[in-house]
């Protein structure tokens, strides 16, 4: 498709949700846009990327009615993990001329969730976790390492991993031993999400399991440490965003074609958060060679591949991954 023709549909795009959203625009008009959004998992530079004249207030996911305090704001950017305490059912359905922006990633990976909550879930962003590791030339553990590596006897009792099963299990299962789970229980490693880098810091602790717009801006400032993105794949964190109230999805679509220019997408990958949208510098930068992956700390051509995501939990999947932990915890 040559330029002309993209900018023809992009016009035509624009145009649609001109007309469909005509008066909750001019209603609009008379109010600031609110967006709703967890800062501690999304860089400094998408924040910043946000309009200016969008009021960003955070999120409190540890507020017990959840879908009330979302109900106020017009925007809400949350990621996969939270997504199971969200009634998808009462956001409003995304515009086509905004679903035709994704890649191929994204539409694979929203195929898997329910029809109607395909229609409810935009992907803004993706976040792969990584292996930030302390000291590492006495380890050496390299990308072309599997996850069997949180099984070496030198690493016991000195990890900090995802105080979440779910990711736990997942890395678990593509370790070459059916006790992997137990195993890595029994090492007497911390599980926290929150204060995973200070621990790593500030202890004899030799490696986390992090999103990697956490680890990006340590590595600036502590020479000992390095980051691996084992070729297995990585778990990968999934935003979202969430439209309420009838919100002029066409000044979202003005804001995407901004975004997309390709200084805010090295800003952003440069952060550790990837655009899903099929544009083909975006798509670039998820097929780097092994080689160049390395030398630039982000995830290989390769570990994307194998990389694998996650979807909402049925209520006898959230039962089983109970009855798992609860498992493990018994002594």
């Amino acid at each position: 498709m040559n330029n002309k023709q993209l900018t023809r549909k992009k016009f035509l795009d624009i145009a649609k949700l001109s007309v469909l959203f005509l008066l909750t625009s001019c209603n609009g008009l008379s109010r600031k846009i609110s967006i709703g959004l967890y800062k501690n998992f999304l860089p400094v530079s998408f924040i910043n990327l946000l309009p200016k004249n969008w009021k960003k207030e955070n999120l409190n996911y540890k507020e017990d009615n959840l879908n009330k305090n979302f109900r106020n704001k017009d925007l809400i950017l949350i990621n996969d993990g939270w997504l199971s305490r969200v009634d998808l059912k009462v956001f409003d359905d995304i515009s086509e001329p905004l679903m035709n922006y994704l890649d191929e990633r994204s539409k694979y990976y929203l195929s898997n969730w329910q029809l109607f909550e395909q229609k409810k879930l935009y992907p803004i962003g993706v976040i792969p976790y990584a292996v930030i590791i302390k000291n590492n030339e006495r380890y050496k553990i390299t990308n072309k390492n599997n996850w069997d590596f949180l099984l070496s006897k030198d690493l016991i009792g000195k990890m900090i991993l995802p105080n979440s099963p779910r990711i736990l299990i997942s890395i678990a299962e593509r370790i070459n031993n059916k006790n992997a789970m137990k195993a890595i229980f029994n090492q007497g490693n911390i599980y926290d999400d929150i204060n995973a880098i200070d621990w790593l810091i500030n202890t004899d602790a030799v490696l986390a399991i992090l999103p990697l717009t956490i680890c990006e801006k340590y590595l600036k400032i502590d020479s000992r440490l390095s980051i691996v993105f084992p070729n297995q794949g990585v778990p990968l964190m999934w935003n979202f965003l969430l439209i309420n109230n009838n919100f002029n999805q066409a000044l979202l679509l003005n804001w995407i074609d901004k975004l997309i220019d390709r200084n805010s997408i090295n800003k952003l990958i440069k952060d550790g958060l990837y655009l899903p949208f099929n544009n083909e510098y975006i798509q670039s930068k998820y097929k780097y060679s092994s080689k160049s992956a390395r030398l630039l700390n982000r995830p290989s051509e390769e570990c994307w591949r194998n990389s694998w995501s996650f979807n909402s939990l049925k209520e006898s999947e959230k039962v089983e991954f109970e009855k798992i932990w609860k498992d493990l915890l018994a002594p």
